[in-house]
């Protein structure tokens, strides 16, 4: 009995060396608290017992097992209630499960307790505006300011470009300067580093004027003092030029601003003649329009020009209008009455809005009721705005031709704010190596591509690390990994001849890249298949074991899809495929908030591919509309190859680094601390975390 006593009494010893160890050297759980305690005995067992609960669900969280981990942590408090670090990671797994309102509450909590200062509390901030804009508006006007800018002239005094006049984003956060002033193209990075240098064919460019990019990815230029219209690839290659000077037919005088509809057609703003000249794919000249008739008085100067649902606007410098046009030149009215604008430039599509510039000011131009709002200005000081065009990070990029910058303008809340950054996974099998992922966002939940190594910072406790290195970002990738969900109610099942069709097209158009997974819908979710899209090329309907139902889960089988991706590529989607119609219950499970929220956090896109040309039901419009992704119609008459392709294109905020750190682990017990701070121009944001090494 004696013996016995012993071993209890040395248990409880060792469980309590490991809880002060736990408490005192890793700084994971405050040790002050243990003098609120009556036992420090019962204490030190509790931080030992915590410890070893808190250790698997951090384990668990960066497994991506999220459920898991908020068991673990639940079982944690359970020991600890309480204790500030177990409540901000219970916060975290459970805002990567989608629960963002159990998230927000232990979040609170802690951060009332003095935990985690400003950094917990912006957390708390972002998420929660996120929340809120998610009930509201998406399509709306916002006002701009200045988050940053190029100039002409570098630190040295050297001139980097002249007079621009026209700016492209690219999808990896680069973006193409056009030079009037230097006669140039130039591709810059976000960083303000010059990539590639373009001065056109043989004799130049000769006043280069507007820049667009076409469907197929070939850029074109319009040159003012050149007569012409000249074709490069994506990468910058001339291919060809257009048009000569002249009033026929494919003549132009001082072609300004470009425009393409659907059919590949290309407008051209030709001030010269005063109209609009139209070339098809090729370049070959179509007709031009905008003269005076019976109903219009005619153009005067044309100069900014964007096409929308088949409708052609023209604004012009000489009378401040804005006009409608179809895309045969036929005239159907004023968007814009006449001295609406001083001296309208370039206008361009946003969404269902015309973005214009007019001197130095910005605006917005509803296309149905032809309302103004004012989305920047550059203030009293000389300026000349030409262009303002969105970039693939939420910003307005405009060029000013008068002070010689590009400037790039950004909300309000996201200057004041600055960037969410998060570490979602810390990877230390190899210790003292370690990997990090690592996901920046605007606080508009918008992906921030195109940073570089030098817009991160990593630290240990405050101190540099060595070693590091950006390993790769997932922006550049060209694999997705998709699931198709397959709806087997009984409305659904009358489209499996179409169902067939979409999935083997579908399933070719991943080229034999990432993983395709097929997971059918009914009374409960299954997975039907999982591996190389080339294997499903034999797909049939009638070979789903999952049987056709009155009632079909799909927020369960959403779920379920999601888990499965929480893994995967780093682009990901899911693309539900089904006449559009739900049944009773089918999302009494999961509220439609939570679903969103967990494709959201996890970086998981939502497609709609309907079977049906009727429109979807609610409930999945609103999971489409508040998820990256679209909606397709199967028999659309571009096909559906394009839409992988569309899901390869959505943009990825998430970076993947590495580094040595110079931490004692403890045998792998010791919580190890890590900070990352990501930066670009006037705005940056900041996350911190910890990890446990491997146990020795």
């Amino acid at each position: 009995m004696k013996i016995e006593k012993k071993k209890i009494l040395l248990t409880v010893f060792l469980i309590s060396l490991a809880g002060l160890s736990f408490s005192q050297q890793s700084g994971a759980f405050k040790s002050e608290e243990a003098n609120a305690r009556s036992s420090i005995g019962a204490r030190s067992a509790s931080s030992g017992l915590a410890e070893q609960e808190f250790r698997r669900g951090v384990q668990a969280y960066y497994r991506g097992s999220f459920n898991d981990a908020i068991l673990q942590f639940e079982k944690a408090l359970s020991y600890l209630p309480g204790e500030n670090i177990i409540l901000d990671w219970l916060g975290k797994a459970y805002y990567r499960s989608g629960v963002e309102g159990a998230a927000l509450e232990h979040w609170s909590y802690a951060a009332n307790e003095g935990y985690g200062g400003l950094l917990l509390q912006n957390r708390i901030e972002i998420v929660r505006d996120r929340r809120l804009l998610a009930g509201g508006a998406i399509d709306k006007p916002v006002r701009y300011t200045e988050s940053g800018s190029y100039n002409g002239k570098n630190d040295e005094g050297k001139l980097v470009f002249s007079q621009p006049v026209s700016v492209l984003p690219n999808n990896d956060g680069s973006m193409w300067i056009l030079s009037y002033g230097s006669n140039e193209l130039l591709k810059m990075d976000m960083n303000g580093l010059i990539i590639d240098r373009n001065g056109g064919y043989f004799n130049g460019f000769d006043r280069p004027m507007d820049l667009i990019r076409l469907h197929n990815g070939n850029l074109l230029v319009s040159e003012f003092a050149g007569d012409r219209i000249s074709m490069f690839t994506p990468k910058g290659a001339f291919i060809k030029s257009f048009g000569e000077k002249g009033s026929k037919v494919g003549g132009v005088v001082g072609p300004q601003y470009l425009a393409e509809d659907a059919d590949g057609n290309i407008y051209v703003s030709d001030f010269g003649n005063a109209r609009i000249d139209v070339f098809d794919a090729e370049g070959n000249p179509l007709f031009f329009f905008g003269r005076k008739s019976n109903d219009f008085a005619g153009l005067k100067g044309p100069t900014g020009i964007a096409i929308y649902e088949n409708i052609v606007f023209v604004a012009d410098c000489l009378t401040g209008a804005v006009y409608r046009f179809d895309v045969s030149g036929n005239y159907l009215g004023l968007l814009c009455k006449n001295k609406t604008f001083k001296k309208p430039e370039s206008m361009k599509r946003w969404g269902r809005y015309l973005v214009i510039c007019d001197k130095n000011k910005v605006y917005s131009i509803d296309t149905d009721t032809g309302s103004l709002f004012e989305n920047l200005s550059s203030g009293n000081a000389p300026s000349r705005l030409t262009s303002a065009v969105p970039d693939i990070n939420g910003n307005l990029l405009a060029t000013d031709f008068t002070s010689n910058e590009v400037f790039v303008m950004s909300k309000l809340a996201e200057v004041v704010g600055g960037l969410f950054v998060q570490i979602e996974r810390v990877i230390s099998d190899s210790f003292p190596r370690v990997t990090l992922e690592v996901k920046v966002e605007n606080r508009s939940r918008q992906s921030v591509v195109g940073l570089k190594e030098n817009n991160f910072l990593i630290t240990e406790n405050k101190a540099s690390v060595a070693n590091y290195k950006l390993e790769g970002a997932a922006y550049a990738n060209e694999t997705a990994d998709i699931t198709l969900l397959i709806d087997r109610s009984l409305s659904s099942s009358r489209y499996d001849e179409s169902l067939e069709s979409a999935v083997k097209e579908i399933a070719a158009s991943m080229q034999g890249k990432g993983t395709l997974r097929i997971v059918s819908a009914g009374t409960v979710p299954l997975i039907e298949f999982e591996g190389n899209p080339s294997d499903a090329f034999k797909f049939r309907a009638q070979n789903l074991k999952n049987p056709v139902s009155q009632v079909v889960s799909l927020d369960v089988a959403v779920r379920m899809c999601a888990n499965n991706l929480i893994n995967a590529e780093k682009k990901s989607a899911i693309m539900y495929i089904g006449d559009g119609k739900v049944t009773q219950n089918a999302f009494s499970k999961y509220s439609l908030s939570d679903l969103t929220a967990y494709l959201n956090n996890n970086s998981i896109s939502f497609v709609n591919l309907l079977l049906d040309k009727g429109s979807a039901s609610d409930e999945l419009n609103f999971i489409c509309d508040y998820t990256e992704g679209g909606e397709y119609y199967v028999y659309r008459d571009e096909g559906l190859s394009g839409i992988v392709a569309d899901i390869i294109d959505i943009p990825s905020g998430v970076y993947l680094l590495s580094y040595d750190s110079a931490l004692q682990t403890d045998f792998g017990q010791k919580f190890l601390p890590v900070e990352v701070e990501a930066f670009i121009m006037n705005r940056s944001g900041r996350d911190e975390t910890g990890y446990f090494a491997p146990l020795q």
